[in-house]
């Protein structure tokens, strides 16, 4: 099969994106011989983590998840199993078939592989402004999208820093998605406006942030990080719009913030939440926050449970 021929500018692109590609590779560390320091290649760092993230895989989807041929998989997961870092189960649905998890010393491995690697995406931002970092996010978001190929629409979205008017549409579609979704008056919207206006007349850059997730060029989501105290920031305003639900877009804002709250030195990340929010506590919970304490109290016309959660930043 010929090679279509290439013209000057396609060349030229070519070149950028392969000298991308030795740049970024090299910068994380990909080429060395253990990955973070760690006795794992890249490859195996990845099987570990997708392991700890899916609910007992086969390795025939773990291979495919990561486009990896089954032989080479097989190799790599053997080696895990060796090292009692991996557990074998057999199918119930079919004997043929065997599932895969972590065991307690492969979660503690991949759990030190995982402050590795924050300690490691930490210092690369460090150095960064906070307009840089979200211009850095925002740009690395543009690759993932252009290069994942077809796929659903809706599916895309990026994350950045508000532009003028996005704080009071924040204000108006908390107002407006509370009312409907649980009936909350609105003394719900007053109390965001209060936060959000605290937060654009005085928020110090370094240390307090909003991120906007915006698709299609409409805002479908925000949360903010606001300073409690010169050791603890605090989770405010964490919405999604319903449509745009389902996409990862409320964990991808919760994990901007706990980032965020770690480069700006925060010891412990904190939240107020309330029982009947179900689908945010999850998103919690799967960062890493624990629940403190609840209390009952009587607000935006209902009884309500409030919650009080905590995330240490320091592992």
């Amino acid at each position: 099969m010929k090679t279509p021929r290439q013209s000057a500018a396609d060349r030229t692109r070519i070149a950028a994106l392969r000298r991308f590609g030795r740049f970024y590779t090299r910068t994380i560390g990909a080429l060395d011989e253990g990955l973070l320091r760690s006795p794992y290649s890249l490859v195996e760092a990845r099987f570990l983590y997708e392991l700890a993230h899916a609910e007992r895989p086969t390795l025939t989807e773990l291979c495919r998840l990561l486009g990896v041929d089954q032989g080479y998989g097989s190799r790599i997961v053997g080696g895990f199993v060796r090292r009692k870092l991996v557990r074998r189960a057999r199918s119930r649905e079919d004997a043929r078939r065997s599932h895969l998890s972590l065991t307690p010393a492969g979660r503690r491995e991949f759990a030190r592989l995982d402050r590795a690697a924050q300690r490691q995406a930490a210092k690369f931002l460090r150095g960064l402004g906070p307009r840089e970092r979200d211009r850095l996010i925002a740009a690395m978001q543009q690759v993932e999208s252009l290069l994942a190929g077809p796929g659903p629409r809706d599916a895309r979205y990026a994350i950045r820093a508000p532009s003028p008017g996005d704080l009071g549409w924040i204000v108006h579609r908390h107002g407006a998605l509370y009312a409907q979704e649980y009936g909350w008056d609105s003394g719900f919207e007053a109390l965001v406006a209060r936060i959000v206006a605290d937060f654009a007349n005085a928020n110090d850059p370094a240390r307090e942030r909003c991120w906007v997730a915006e698709r299609d060029g409409a805002i479908v989501g925000s949360v903010f990080l606001v300073a409690e105290s010169a050791e603890v920031g605090k989770l405010r305003l964490l919405y999604v719009e319903p449509a745009a639900r389902g996409l990862g877009i409320g964990a991808r804002l919760v994990a901007a913030c706990i980032e965020a709250a770690r480069a700006a030195g925060y010891r412990t990340l904190i939240l107020w939440t309330n029982s009947l929010l179900v689908s945010a506590r999850r998103i919690y919970q799967a960062a890493g926050f624990r629940l403190v304490r609840e209390e009952p109290h009587h607000s935006f016309g209902h009884d309500l449970v409030g919650q009080y959660w905590s995330l240490d930043l320091r592992n």
